[in-house]
This record gives structure tokens, C-alpha cells and sequence, in this order.
């Protein structure tokens, strides 16, 4: 990734912490900060500075015009550098600001299909800065699409993905003149090198054990390998689906779920004693020890509680199976937490459509978040540091082999 020197004056930094407005000021040093990197970006496409004499020049500058952002912190204008012979390239608008075009799309296609109201229809102009028509629409979807759309069924063969974590969310989309329920199926991986992925996101007709399947078949068809956990609510078509698709696979079921399940079913008077002997059921150093609590909880309470019980020791083995990890992996594997505040994200927006005017513009606005989101994760910090499990996979293996050949 490109680094970037960046300089604020003084008068910007008043203007930000001291004046009446705290979006202006921050729209002011967005725009300060986003011209400065144009600037960087057509020195490095010509290799010289402004009025630089060097053999090694591409170009020569031809002033710049003004190009009008519309940002969450108002609207900014940019001073995008001309280029005397050639064509200068960013992809300062189109990477950063998918989403918001997915957003606005979903905002114009509720307008032209005649299902919103008119108040959507004045934002979405105001937005566009323009009315619209459906040959705008359709012109727009053209530049969004097929990016969405080749970053949602990339390849993941070129590495394995250890930990998958899945989860859904439940859409409105309107469809044949009726509102139905819709679940968008999300994964998420963390490959060997430690670093998460979005792995894709696909609309179902419900959270089925059919869809499920369909949506891990696309996945492996799509490369992915290497799996050793599946980490999940306890869904029952959800459940089965992993069963199937990943045979001797380990399902780790969402801890907070669990923990939630068990309260549910937990006389109110006991729930908090309850669920601290769970809680320190889970977090347990081992599985001898988490067991021991267990027999020990399911004594005091098989009377008191006998439904939460039940709900317990039925689920117990499929909680604590990420207790077989190494201690590094355990918080962070344990539930899909992680997952869910992708969701959250999602939500954000869809509250602002409420209902999808048809799949694929809800398909539009979730793989443009994702895609925005694995970027981010892609240069950034790693997500587990993998050193560590590899090489305890490696000596169980070769314990394994060992074993058969004494068998042998």
C-alpha cells in the first residue's frame, strides 16, 4: 500500500477542534487530506514532482478540474490533476465509495418501481444531485455490479481456510408483487496466514438446511479448502448442512447463543448463579475440568432447573469444543460474534431501505459493504497469529502417523 505524507495547517486544525460545526471542520480536512494524496498519486504516475527536470518524467501536468464528493461529513470538492497527453487514474472514489453508491442505488430502484415513498424520492435527488430514470439506474448498476459481483465469487483455492465462521441475517425483499422474507447467508474465514476473510454472501429463500448447502457447495466450488473448524449458532438446517458439507470437520456452536438458550429456560430467581457456573464451564482451562463443572452444576440444579439442564448437557460437547485449541484461539473461535458485527454494519443501511425492491439490489448494498470490510481486514493487522496452531497440527499429525505405522 502506498504511503502518503500528509501536512495540516494550523488554521485547519483551529477550524476542526474550535469551530461551531464538527462536520465542517472534519469535511475541511478530509478535503485537505484527500487533494494532497491526488497530488501524491499524479507524481508517482508522472515520476516528478511539479517542475522537476528528470529523464525519467511520463508526463507533464495540465492543472485540474473540480470533482464534487458527497461524504457522511458533507460534501467535499476535490482538485483532480489533468494530465497533458495521457489519463490520470485514481480509485480514491470507486474503492471508499461503493457502499454509499450501493446505498443510493437501493434508495433510486425503491423510486422507479414505484414503491417508496416521496420523501425517499427528494433524498435520493438531493443525493443524486439530479432526477433520475430507470436508464440512469440501470447505467449505474453497470459500473457497480460486475465489481460486486467479480469479488463475491473469486477464487479461495490459492489458500486454506482453517476457522469458517457463518451466520445469516433475515431481508425483506420484494418480489412478484409481494414482501417475503429473504436470509442473507454471510461466511467469514481466517486463512494460514492470520488474516480474515469475507468469504462471500448469498440470498436464500429461508435459513434451510437446502440453502445452507447450496451456500457451502458455492464456496468449495469456489476453492475453499483446508477447513478444521466450523464455528455456528445451533440452527438445525444450519447444523445439518455443516454435518454434511464438511464430514469430519469440527463444529464449535456459538457460545453466547448457548448461554442464551440455557437463561431462556432457567427459572428467573436462578439465572444469574446459573450463569456464572456456565460461564466458568466455558472458559475452563480444559476439557477435564470443564466436565467436572459440569457434573457438578447439572447435581445442584437437575431439580431446580431441570429444562435449563437438559439444554445444557445436550449442548455441553459442541460448546466446549473449541477447548481442544490451543488457549490463543479459544476467545475468538468460541463464538460468532466476530461475524455478527459485520451484521450490525448491514443493518445500519438496511434500516434506511427497510425493504429490498428486488435480490439483486440487496445483494448490491451487502457485497459492497463486504467487499469494503475485507479490504480493510486484507491491510491490516492479522486476526490470530497462526504460528502456534500449524505447528500443533503438524504434531498431532505426526502422532497420528506414528500410530498407524505401529498399527501397520
Amino acid at each position: 500500500m502506498a504511503q502518503y505524507q500528509i501536512s495540516v495547517d494550523s488554521k485547519l486544525l483551529h477550524q476542526l477542534f474550535l469551530g461551531n460545526s464538527q462536520d465542517a471542520g472534519v469535511a475541511k480536512l478530509l478535503e485537505s487530506v484527500l487533494n494532497q494524496v491526488l497530488e501524491a498519486q499524479a507524481t508517482e504516475q508522472l515520476r516528478a514532482e511539479p517542475y522537476e527536470r528528470t529523464e525519467n518524467r511520463q508526463g507533464y501536468r495540465n492543472g485540474s478540474y473540480p470533482h464534487q464528493l458527497t461524504t457522511r461529513v458533507g460534501t467535499i470538492t476535490l482538485r483532480v490533476p489533468r494530465i497533458r497527453g495521457g489519463k490520470f487514474s485514481t480509485e480514491l472514489f470507486a474503492r471508499y465509495q461503493r457502499s454509499e453508491q450501493a446505498l443510493v442505488l437501493a434508495l433510486m430502484e425503491m423510486v422507479v418501481n414505484g414503491v417508496s415513498t416521496r420523501k425517499v424520492a427528494q433524498i435520493t435527488e438531493e443525493l443524486c444531485g439530479t432526477e433520475f430514470s430507470k436508464s440512469t439506474v440501470s447505467e449505474l448498476c453497470k459500473q457497480l455490479d460486475p465489481v460486486v459481483t467479480a469479488w463475491n465469487n473469486r477464487p479461495l483455492h490459492d489458500t486454506s481456510f482453517l476457522f469458517v465462521i457463518v451466520d445469516a441475517l433475515v431481508l425483506k425483499v420484494r418480489e412478484d408483487g409481494r414482501v417475503r422474507s429473504r436470509g442473507a447467508l454471510i461466511g467469514m474465514g481466517v486463512n494460514t496466514d492470520g488474516y480474515r476473510e469475507v468469504l462471500g454472501v448469498m440470498l436464500g429463500d429461508s435459513e434451510s438446511e437446502a440453502s445452507w448447502s447450496e451456500f457451502f457447495g458455492w464456496l468449495k466450488s469456489r476453492g475453499l479448502r483446508g477447513v478444521d473448524l466450523v464455528v455456528s449458532d445451533d440452527h438445525g438446517g444450519l447444523v445439518r448442512a455443516i454435518r454434511k458439507q464438511f464430514q469430519g470437520v469440527t463444529w464449535q456452536r456459538c457460545q453466547t447463543h448457548f448461554l442464551r438458550n440455557i437463561l431462556d429456560a432457567t427459572p428467573k430467581a436462578l439465572q444469574d448463579e446459573v450463569y456464572s457456573r456456565v460461564r466458568a464451564m466455558l472458559d475452563a482451562p480444559d476439557m477435564d475440568t470443564a466436565r467436572l463443572l459440569l457434573n457438578q452444576t447439572i447435581e445442584m440444579y437437575e431439580t431446580k432447573a431441570p429444562k435449563a439442564m437438559a439444554v445444557l448437557e445436550a449442548g455441553f460437547e459442541d460448546a466446549t469444543a473449541v477447548l481442544l485449541l490451543p488457549q490463543p484461539y479459544r476467545k475468538r473461535l468460541r463464538t460468532t460474534n466476530g461475524l455478527e458485527r459485520l451484521n450490525e454494519e448491514i443493518r445500519r443501511r438496511e434500516r434506511v431501505i427497510r425493504i429490498f425492491p428486488n435480490r439483486e439490489s440487496a445483494l448490491r448494498l451487502i457485497g459492497a459493504l463486504l467487499m469494503e470490510i475485507d479490504e480493510k481486514w486484507a491491510s491490516g493487522r492479522k486476526y490470530l497469529d497462526m504460528v502456534e496452531y500449524l505447528k500443533c497440527r503438524e504434531s498431532q499429525a505426526a502422532n497420528i502417523s506414528a500410530k498407524v505405522t505401529r498399527i501397520g
